[in-house]
């Protein structure tokens, strides 16, 4: 969203964006860098603690009453349903972003469905929130878009290897993304050792890092380390943690692995398509509808570690077929998925609103 809201404010007059969100923390840094006004709100009180249900939606709602906006727009699927239950007592036009592919209750359908929009980041999304119960008429889809001049081919410099400690022929494997069982990092970590056999200067770098705290998460990232001790191959594995430079990561590794077990729209997966990068990725979600499987890069089943191995293997020794997927992957990228398309796009979606309610008025 801070793409587009980039790509508004550079090219479209007619928007004037507000924004309604904690005043402090690195989104309230990128806002503010943005000079775009921002209204400090937070779902806790000044100890931290959620506040009552009934308190977050009448100050919620006062506020926005107080900017007097020309059309609300709520970043998630969760802001979208809390928009929804007071957006009658807006008299304003109200949209939401679904970014999520998860199951909903009767009652966040129905909150969702008091907003007059909505918008799905892929289709796969739409169709899952439609077959719950969501309004289709209510439901567009706007891919996202990438910034295709921070994400763009480069000639690999050896920068990585060196800081990795490794020599100019290993082969660099990338998983980006957070740690947990919907990334489905054990499925690649299970299908190293064939991997390996076939590829024997293979590295695995795993970027990204765990955020739950449950115990099925600290276990899940934990079998992850030892399936590669057990295989005897823990100098192959680096563990790099939250990187801020993704864009030049991608300029230097050899493949990116997506083996997610879930999968809205990933943007690790944009990235690397505009970054002409090879793909192996699970075909889960809205992922078929960034990767043409044989065509920018190779779609596999999910929690399959023998395919996943067998596709890695395969783009790693198919020279010809990798320099296709690169070239391939770029071109759709600037076709389907600049920042610009998304942020046109999002644009004619709100535009869409104000006239139908400039309609209702009449």
């Amino acid at each position: 969203m801070l793409a587009v809201l980039d790509e508004l404010k550079a090219n479209d007059s007619r928007i004037e964006f507000v924004a309604i969100g904690p005043g402090i923390g690195r989104l309230a840094d990128a806002l503010r860098k943005r000079q775009i006004p921002l209204h400090d709100w937070s779902l806790n009180d000044l100890s931290e603690v959620r506040r009552p249900a009934d308190e977050i939606e009448n100050s919620l709602c006062l506020l926005i009453k107080s900017i007097k906006p020309d059309l609300v727009h709520a970043n998630s699927l969760a802001m979208g349903r809390l928009l929804g239950r007071f957006a009658s007592r807006l008299q304003l036009p109200t949209s939401a972003h679904l970014r999520d592919i998860i199951k909903l209750s009767a009652a966040a359908i129905a909150d969702l469905n008091r907003n007059q929009k909505l918008v799905a980041v892929s289709e796969a999304t739409r169709s899952f929130h439609v077959g719950q119960g969501l309004n289709e008429n209510r439901l567009a889809v706007v891919h996202n878009g990438i910034d295709l001049d921070q994400f763009q081919p480069r000639s690999p410099t050896g920068w990585l290897h060196a800081d990795l400690g490794l020599n100019r022929e290993s082969v660099l494997i990338a998983c980006i993304g957070q740690i947990g069982l919907r990334k489905g990092q054990d499925t690649l970590a299970a299908a190293t050792p064939d991997i390996v056999k076939h590829v024997p200067t293979a590295h695995f770098l795993l970027i990204g890092e765990r955020t739950s705290r449950k115990a099925e998460s600290i276990e899940f990232e934990q079998t992850i380390r030892h399936r590669f001790d057990e295989a005897g191959l823990a100098d192959h594995l680096h563990v790099l943690g939250n990187r801020e430079d993704i864009a030049e990561i991608l300029g230097e590794i050899d493949l990116l692995v997506h083996p997610a077990n879930q999968e809205p729209f990933g943007r690790v997966l944009l990235e690397a398509t505009a970054a002409g990068v090879p793909i192996v990725a699970t075909n889960v979600g809205g992922t078929s509808e960034i990767v043409l499987d044989g065509v920018t890069g190779r779609l596999i089943p999910p929690k399959d570690p023998v395919a996943l191995g067998d596709a890695v293997i395969k783009s790693l020794t198919d020279k010809t077929e990798s320099q296709h997927f690169r070239l391939a992957a770029r071109n759709r990228a600037i076709h389907e998925f600049s920042i610009n398309i998304a942020a046109q796009k999002l644009s004619a979606f709100w535009n869409e609103i104000l006239e139908q309610q400039q309609l209702k008025k009449r």
